[in-house]
């Protein structure tokens, strides 16, 4: 404890009371109490109650998605479940305040601070827990020592947690991912659900529930929205943020993942070259590209450029989509890729809002579905390009089995309604169908919604927005079970 006289001990006691207010007012502060949860929360708080397994739980995810809130939200629904408040223990690793502590240094402090004999019983929330070196091994340790005390962290350096949290917790940690919101949870924080009600669609001869709405203009207007602004809970609800959305994007994601927190863990040497990169890609969100012309357009190296993306994606910024043939056979070399954001309104952050005309529509549309997609464990999600004779086609998502390597489903993704008119001009997507023998697909919209048959296949039309707030329905569903 000799490197604890930089700081007076009394000074950083009075700052983790500070943090706890529960322990006088024996509530959750105000300001948290009254925040909507995210609907994740109900997936997430069974772990932090569990006891019986000697783990501690690992809340990853990007910058800016909530999870310090969800921990606060942890917090207020054990003080309801009549938990004594001077057993949650709450502590803020990003303050330089403990920047020379171990983990075990700020419990003794914490059990110095309410006068505990021991940690029976409690339960530990560090947050932004990557800012402590080797905090794996800290951790490790804690859970190891503590037997009766839970510990639950978070994280954002995404790409240096979900490493360290496999590589060296084996057993001794949960891992939890928090998405960005899905525009389900921003119906819902944004208290629109009654645009939507339970009913079904047909998919061929299969009857499949589905949430449909009672006004799509309106579920548009807030699918714009969201596409703009709603990947960020506190950018949802703050108008504020929204009319400075670029400000507050790049100095909390752009300049700290970009420039700061990932970097060093790479060996990413030239930072600005990365920063430009990534906005290159978020321009082109949604665009095929391959090794070459990335390399021509870009000016950086191939290898380089592999680094790059690998580091992107594990930062949880963008997702690479592979491609396939029309049979969904994968190509012996990777020479051609998709590239999404994984957050919609990262774009409108470096670029600026878009409207319903706007050219980029498309591309933004698709980059929503599949970010809602990508909350979903271990789909081997790939899209499929093919060349016949001197014809090309393409289909926006496939869904493949990764046991049999055959095409399960085809989606094309579409802002407009021209194809509901002309569903014949769906020629790809009808190829892909005749080829791998469906006799069903699923195209959306702007607003048409219905049915067309063409040569014995039957496509299901559905607007974009109700699209993507189904994807989310459906995968919290899959996750409850």
């Amino acid at each position: 404890m000799d490197n604890l006289r930089l700081i007076p001990t009394d000074k950083i006691i009075e700052r983790l009371r500070y943090e706890n207010p529960w322990w006088q007012s024996r509530q959750l502060p105000e300001a948290y109490a009254v925040m909507e949860k995210r609907l994740y929360f109900d997936l997430f708080y069974p772990f932090v109650k569990d006891k019986k397994i000697k783990r501690a739980v690992v809340l990853m995810g990007p910058r800016r998605v909530g999870k310090t809130v969800m921990l606060f939200h942890a917090i207020g629904e054990l003080i309801k479940e009549k938990i004594n408040p001077q057993q949650l223990l709450f502590v803020g690793i990003d303050n330089p305040i403990y920047v020379h502590l171990s983990l075990e240094d700020i419990l003794h402090l914490c059990k110095e601070a309410l006068k505990l004999q021991d940690l029976k019983g409690c339960y530990v929330f560090f947050d932004e827990i990557q800012y402590l070196k080797d905090w794996e091994r800290h951790l490790k340790v804690l859970v190891d020592s503590y037997p009766d005390t839970k510990f639950i962290v978070s994280g954002s350096a995404a790409a240096a947690l979900k490493w360290h949290s496999t590589e060296s917790g084996a057993g001794r940690f949960t891992d939890f991912m928090l998405p960005p919101l899905t525009f389900q949870e921003y119906i819902h924080l944004k208290k629109m659900d009654h645009l939507m009600y339970e009913d079904h669609i047909y998919y061929g001869e299969k009857q499949l529930p589905y949430c449909l709405s009672r006004d799509v203009k309106a579920l548009n207007k807030e699918f714009l929205h969201y596409l703009n602004f709603g990947g960020y809970p506190e950018v949802v609800l703050s108008e504020k943020i929204q009319g400075d959305m670029g400000r507050y994007v790049k100095n909390d994601i752009v300049d700290k993942v970009l420039l700061r927190d990932l970097p060093s863990l790479y060996g990413i040497k030239d930072v600005q070259e990365l920063n430009r990169f990534f906005t290159y890609i978020a321009y082109n969100t949604g665009n095929e590209f391959s090794y070459e012309t990335m390399s021509k357009e870009s000016g950086i190296q191939k290898d380089t450029l592999k680094k790059y993306l690998e580091y992107l994606e594990a930062a949880f910024l963008i997702k690479v989509l592979n491609r396939v043939d029309i049979n969904a056979k994968r190509l012996k070399r990777v020479t051609s890729f998709k590239v999404y954001l994984t957050n919609p309104s990262l774009r409108t952050a470096l670029f600026s809002p878009m409207g319903e005309t706007d050219a980029e529509m498309g591309n933004m549309v698709e980059t929503a579905v599949l970010s809602q997609w990508m909350h979903r464990d271990n789909l081997d999600l790939t899209y499929a390009r093919w060349k016949e004779g001197r014809n090309e086609g393409e289909v926006d998502l496939v869904l493949v089995d990764d046991k049999k390597f055959k095409p399960q489903w085809g989606v094309e993704i579409k802002w407009s309604n021209r194809y509901f008119e002309k569903p014949q001009e769906l020629k790809s997507l009808l190829r892909f169908c005749t080829e791998n023998k469906f006799s069903s697909a699923l195209t959306t919209s702007i607003d048409a919604q219905g049915y067309q048959n063409v040569g014995g296949i039957q496509l299901t039309f559905l607007p974009s927005s109700i699209y993507t707030y189904n994807i989310g329905v459906i995968t919290l569903k899959m996750k409850n079970v």
